[in-house]
């Protein structure tokens, strides 16, 4: 599929989709830490998408040789990869899934910023401007206005935002690297192949690696393992191969958001105003970031 400059219908509904498969990824990994320790759920979890995505190459008839110029990018997506994901699996363990989530998204805010002098053609313009701040409103009025009392952690919290600027950073990495001449599967393998290495390696140091884990939570791994990484990664590293990485990345706003409507339907939660009126800035926002540029007509003179 050729490149866009604009997030199209296609791509908007698969985004919409994979929001929506990320929400329940935060509260997966909140369940599944109560089980394991959270540096070696992120390693077992590469571990484990290591086979899958093999499998899944093998397959497609995907080759795994990389030219000898991108290797030094491979092997740097999967030591960010590593960070972003040891980072975030210890938020989610020692914070809220509504607090981690609304600043682990705030990653479009870091991409957009850094797109706009890294990334030709990927500006960011006063409209995009505005388009993020309304959705960035959006959330953590949805979230943030929730008084829930649960457990709140200031390291939790700046894990979650160290987490944010890894998954900015490895959206950079495809888009600005050679890793973008190197199909999305291929990249994936690569950072779930060196992040398995390196979160097992570290694992011990962060405790115990089992706590109580019981079949729920080993499904748990399981669906992490080959929903959310092995086919809800490689789809979301081909949809920002694409599309606009800014574009892409604002559509994680709904996840937070998508977040508060699961716990309604799943778990009885009550939904007031704030979470409609916070969906309403989401989806202003997105509309203002994805917006088609105008074409200039020429005037005959």
């Amino acid at each position: 599929m050729p490149t866009k400059t604009h997030i199209d219908t296609f791509g908007a509904v698969s985004l919409v989709g994979l929001a929506l498969l990320l929400a329940i990824n935060q509260v997966v990994i909140k369940v599944a830490n109560d089980a394991f320790q959270p540096v070696f759920f992120a390693g077992a979890r590469s571990a484990g998408a290591v086979f899958c995505i093999l499998l899944w190459m093998k397959w497609r008839g995907v080759k795994l040789v990389l030219p000898r110029a991108v290797v030094p990018s491979a092997l740097l997506i999967g030591i960010v990869f590593s960070v972003e994901f040891l980072l975030l699996f210890t938020a989610l363990d020692l914070t809220t899934v509504s607090r981690a989530s609304v600043i682990f998204y705030s990653m479009p805010l870091w991409l957009a910023l850094s797109a706009h002098f890294l990334i030709p053609g990927d500006r960011l313009t006063p409209r995009k401007t505005l388009g993020l701040v309304l959705a960035f409103t959006g959330v953590a009025w949805a979230i943030l206005d929730r008084s829930d009392g649960g457990e709140a952690s200031l390291l939790g919290d700046l894990c979650a935002l160290g987490a944010a600027m890894g998954w900015a950073a490895t959206a950079l990495l495809v888009k600005a690297t050679p890793l973008r001449t190197v199909r999305p599967e291929v990249q994936l393998f690569y950072q779930v192949a060196v992040s398995a290495v390196v979160l097992l390696a570290v694992a011990p140091l962060f405790g115990p690696l089992f706590r109580d884990p019981h079949p729920i939570h080993y499904l748990a791994l399981a669906f992490q393992i080959v929903v959310v990484v092995t086919f809800g990664f490689i789809f979301w590293l081909w949809l920002i191969s694409i599309y606009p990485a800014s574009g892409v990345a604002s559509f994680s706003f709904l996840s937070p958001v998508l977040s508060v409507l699961l716990g309604w339907l799943l778990l009885d939660e009550k939904v007031g105003v704030s979470v409609l009126g916070a969906l309403a800035l989401v989806a202003a926002g997105i509309v203002l970031i994805n917006r088609a540029p105008k074409v200039q007509v020429p005037q005959n003179v």
